[in-house]
């Protein structure tokens, strides 16, 4: 009767893993789901500026929007 331990021993560590890849995966729902709720910053990414050899902004064509 003594090498029927096992089976339980194997059951309980598979139940274990379950459930903390359970909890690891309601932590990454909850973590995304914050991030949706964030607020994005207003404006992003402007016009991309380019200067001349002086360091001065080059004014923006057209076709930079």
């Amino acid at each position: 009767m003594a090498g029927n331990s096992r089976p339980t021993f194997t059951k309980r560590q598979k139940e274990r893993a379950r459930q903390e890849k359970q909890a690891e995966k309601l932590q990454r729902r909850a973590q995304r789901k914050q991030q949706k709720d964030e607020p994005k910053p207003a404006g992003g990414q402007g016009p991309v500026l380019s200067y001349d050899e002086e360091g001065n902004p080059v004014g923006l064509n057209f076709d930079d929007f």
